[in-house]
C-alpha cells in the first residue's frame, strides 16, 4: 500500500516518546534517510510553522495510522452552520473563512474583515466540530513570489 500523500494529519498513535497521539503533524511522504513527520514550532497569520528537522517514521504501517486534515486557507462557506451542538457561533452562506489548527489538530476557523489597510486577519478564530468542515468550499489563492515555508531539514521534496 502507498504511503499517504504529504499534508496536514492528525496522530492516532504516538511516535515513540516525543510525538503523542492527538498532534497536528505535517506528514512528508519521501526524503532522506525516509518519510516523516514535522511539529508545528509557531504559528503566523493563522498558518503552522514546522520544525526545520522531521522525525522519521517507523515503518509504512504507522504512516496508515494518520488521519487526514484538512488544508490550512481560504475557505468559502457552502451552506450556514454552527461551529458546534451548543451553537456558539453561526456562520453564513458565502462567508470567507480562514482554517487552521490547534498544536491539538482542533480546527478552527478565522473570519477576515476589510480594515483600512486591506484584509485583516484575527488572532482568535471559533473551535469548530471537524464534520462541519464538509460544508466549505476551497478557495484557490496564489501564492505570491514567497510561498509559505514547506518543511526542510532531514527529509526534503
Amino acid at each position: 500500500m502507498p504511503l499517504p500523500a504529504c499534508g496536514l494529519y492528525r496522530t492516532t498513535v504516538p511516535l515513540g516518546t516525543s510525538v503523542p497521539a492527538g498532534r497536528l503533524v505535517y506528514f512528508h511522504n519521501h526524503g532522506e534517510p525516509s518519510a516523516g513527520i514535522y511539529l508545528p514550532t509557531a504559528w503566523s497569520l493563522n498558518r503552522a510553522q514546522w520544525q526545520e528537522h522531521g522525525t522519521p517514521i517507523p515503518d509504512e504501517a504507522w504512516a496508515h495510522t494518520l488521519s487526514p486534515l484538512r488544508a490550512e486557507g481560504l475557505y468559502r462557506v457552502r451552506e450556514p452552520f454552527t461551529c458546534c451542538d451548543k451553537r456558539c457561533r453561526t456562520f453564513e452562506a458565502g462567508l470567507l473563512v480562514q482554517l487552521g489548527y490547534t498544536g491539538e489538530a482542533e480546527a478552527l476557523l478565522f473570519v477576515p474583515e476589510w480594515t483600512h489597510a486591506g484584509l485583516g486577519f484575527p488572532e482568535r478564530g471559533s473551535a469548530v466540530d471537524a464534520g462541519r468542515l464538509q460544508l466549505l468550499e476551497p478557495l484557490k489563492v496564489p501564492h505570491g513570489a514567497h510561498p509559505p515555508p514547506k518543511p526542510a531539514g532531514n527529509l526534503l521534496h
